[in-house]
């Protein structure tokens, strides 16, 4: 079986939980098909030489990148505004070359399967169809205009609260234009995989949540600092940045009183300079994006995710977990991952729960030290990737 993946961005490195999501599925599918081969938009905000994969990679999938420039533009995003119906998220990744870019591949090799990764290829589904006799299959790695609808309720201000609204309602019509039009979907969670029946999906479907190989992912609690809490995850997305905030302005202080000794480690790339100047107060140590993201988790005790909005699944979280490590995070941080409160994670909704959970876990370390431990164990029975790709290769045969 020949499996080409379209993606609108390249995977690698696999950093953010959209990467991670792409390359480790497909690592682990490549074991099992004849071939696999990528095609990714290389945007200007991700650009990485794909030259520079390794070897080891590369012997296995074979990768094709197209140059696209996706920075946001805010007279692209007024004209987009003013002139188009469609989201202007989407509209950014929507280009003739591009498509060419598609022709060419597909006229290289007999596909049995093209696996469009994420709601933003979807539009070149037309042109794969005109070009290929390859099932279409749509990973769903999220309900986008969810992500939206939750951020639209969270948002106060009045501009970009119309702005956001609008956003919303596009992409709404956007995503609900595609149902059916694949020829399988893939959901990352069971519960995307029924919303997407709601919205209309009559197609074959399966749920293949991202995996981990869990051997990859070593601990030794000699390293990690006690008096430590963290968040790692990437800081130019609006989701992760407005739980932050709220976190902090509704929990933090109250939570130095109770531990002066607490120290919050926030990790992750591309944060705006706003958003830095916010984070510049006592005991709060920002740290960008970190060199060695295994090393850092490691060093720290309990993961905090504060997530108000959002859709899809927390790879972070998966990690962390897998890492033996104490997290604490809303229902909506979860979502996807069938984790259970008090046994293998925390679960706050909210300000005294967040609160009253993480001085517990302060002063009672080892109960926190059992539930990392729980959280590893169901991390390598649940979401185990080799597994998982046998499974979504078995779905396709």
């Amino acid at each position: 079986m020949n499996i080409l993946i379209i993606s609108n961005k390249l995977p690698y490195p696999p950093k953010d939980g959209g990467s991670i999501a792409t390359f480790t599925l497909a690592l682990n599918l490549a074991d099992f098909a004849k071939s696999v081969d990528i095609l990714a938009i290389n945007t200007s905000k991700h650009f990485f030489d794909i030259k520079k994969i390794p070897a080891e990679i590369t012997q296995k999938i074979k990768f094709y990148d197209f140059y696209l420039n996706t920075d946001l533009s805010v007279l692209k995003l007024i004209q987009n505004l003013l002139f188009s119906k469609l989201p202007y998220n989407a509209e950014r990744f929507i280009n003739k070359d591009f498509a060419d870019k598609i022709i060419e591949i597909l006229n290289s090799k007999n596909y049995d399967v093209v696996q469009l990764e994420g709601l933003y290829v979807l539009p070149y589904i037309e042109i794969i169809r005109k070009n290929s006799s390859a099932k279409i299959s749509y990973r769903a790695h999220n309900i986008e205009h969810e992500i939206w609808r939750r951020t639209l309720a969270q948002t106060k201000n009045v501009i970009k609260n119309y702005y956001i609204k609008i956003l919303f309602i596009r992409l709404k019509k956007f995503e609900e234009s595609f149902i059916n039009s694949y020829d399988l979907i893939v959901p990352i969670t069971e519960r995307d995989e029924k919303k997407l029946s709601e919205m209309g999906n009559i197609k074959p479907s399966i749920t293949i949540p991202t995996g981990i190989n869990i051997e990859n992912y070593r601990y030794d609690d000699n390293l990690t600092d006690k008096n430590s809490i963290f968040h790692i995850g990437a800081l130019d997305w609006s989701p992760n940045q407005e739980g932050l905030i709220w976190f902090i302005d509704n929990c933090w202080q109250i939570l130095q009183k109770q531990n002066p000794e607490i120290k919050f480690y926030i990790a992750g790339r591309n944060a705006p300079k706003w958003f830095e100047n916010y984070l510049n107060r006592k005991n709060i140590i920002f740290l960008g994006e970190v060199e060695n993201a295994m090393e850092f988790v490691n060093s720290k005790f309990l993961m905090v995710v504060p997530l108000l909005s959002g859709s899809g699944m927390r790879i972070k979280i998966i990690e962390a977990m897998a890492m033996a490590k104490p997290v604490i995070s809303t229902s909506i941080g979860v979502e996807g991952i069938n984790v259970v409160d008090n046994q293998n994670i925390l679960i706050a909704d909210n300000k005294d729960d967040f609160i009253s959970k993480i001085s517990d876990v302060l002063k009672n370390t080892e109960n926190a030290e059992n539930i990392g431990k729980q959280a590893r164990i169901f991390i390598a029975n649940f979401y185990n990737n080799v597994s998982i790709a046998k499974k979504l290769y078995d779905f396709y045969k």
